[in-house]
């Protein structure tokens, strides 16, 4: 019976993923925009000779659509899935590990007489299954988030993977195996929040509608309670995953000072040299891609259940 569960969340996860991996790839290179402007090099006023001083204004910021045209006029439409053999790999590991987990944690913690599950322990379940399938994703994530951010680096600088498993093996051999891990920390504590806010929220969603008999258990019902999941689910989550995605791409050079020092420090630089309102950069394309994204797991996974019933 447990087993079907990590059968059916990975199913649903890696169909939920590769249709929303542009709409991640832009979230990322939004959440990248400005991280070089510390406050000591921000540029503010330049003096020539004759002292009068002249205005330098930084890069401008683009919204979601002006991020997504760049990315297709200056790489090409193939760009938008740049990395996407590493979210199948993610959402092999990462996703079917939480979803799994989850779906054994409720089996275990469902009153047998009243067939439900408070919301406390819906949270707890998710909590549990979100660190433990972050810890066991963290290498793929890494990858991702190098491998989205690629395109965005003068051409000299990038990386060039050809591949989720080339990031990887080139990463443990250039950086180090516990490069894999790097901001593993973050990633557990986001994977944390939203699975216990994605998961949690779904069910709860769900079964207030059916309770109250507002729908039948449907696809409207599906698609109402997994769209409201993902908004929770992205509002917990998008200051840590700013933070996750700025950490991840750093790059360390030897004998050089790393951009941060950890997350805590990432964070503060973060609101230190760009404000609070920083850490929900990205906001608008987590929501548009965390919507679509909890709609789609979730409306597959039911559909996926239904397939799988008599195994």
């Amino acid at each position: 019976m447990g087993v079907k569960g990590f059968v059916e969340g990975g199913i649903a996860s890696i169909v939920a993923g590769c249709s929303t991996h542009p709409l991640d790839l832009i979230k990322v290179r939004m959440q990248l925009q400005g991280e070089n402007q510390v406050p000591s090099m921000r540029p503010a006023l330049a003096f020539h000779a004759n002292s009068s001083a002249v205005h330098v204004s930084a890069p401008p910021r683009l919204g979601p659509v002006g991020v997504g045209v760049r990315i297709i006029q200056q790489e090409g439409v193939s760009a938008l899935f740049s990395g996407v053999s590493a979210t199948v790999l993610r959402q092999t590991l990462y996703s079917t590990t939480r979803m799994g987990l989850y779906d054994v944690l409720k089996q275990k913690w469902t009153d047998p007489e009243t067939r439900n599950m408070p919301l406390v322990r819906k949270i707890a379940a998710g909590l549990i299954a979100g660190g433990i399938g972050a810890a066991v994703g963290n290498p793929a994530d890494v990858a991702m988030v190098r491998m989205q951010a690629d395109g965005r680096l003068p051409p000299a600088q990038r990386r060039n993977y050809k591949s989720v498993v080339d990031a990887i093996t080139s990463m443990a051999k250039q950086e180090g195996v516990t490069s894999l891990w790097r901001g593993s920390s973050l990633t557990v504590n986001r994977a944390m929040l939203v699975t216990a806010s994605q998961l949690a929220s779904y069910d709860q969603i769900k079964e207030n509608i059916l309770s109250k008999g507002w729908m039948r258990d449907g696809l409207g019902t599906h698609v109402t309670a997994s769209f409201s999941a993902g908004f929770v689910a992205a509002v917990a989550s998008n200051p840590v995953d700013v933070i996750k995605t700025r950490v991840m791409n750093m790059k360390v050079e030897a004998g050089k000072e790393p951009p941060y020092k950890g997350a805590l420090d990432c964070a503060l630089k973060t609101v230190r040299s760009e404000g609070p309102m920083a850490l929900y950069k990205g906001f608008i394309p987590t929501i548009s891609r965390q919507g679509p994204f909890t709609v789609v797991l979730f409306v597959t996974l039911e559909q996926v259940r239904k397939l799988m019933k008599d195994f």
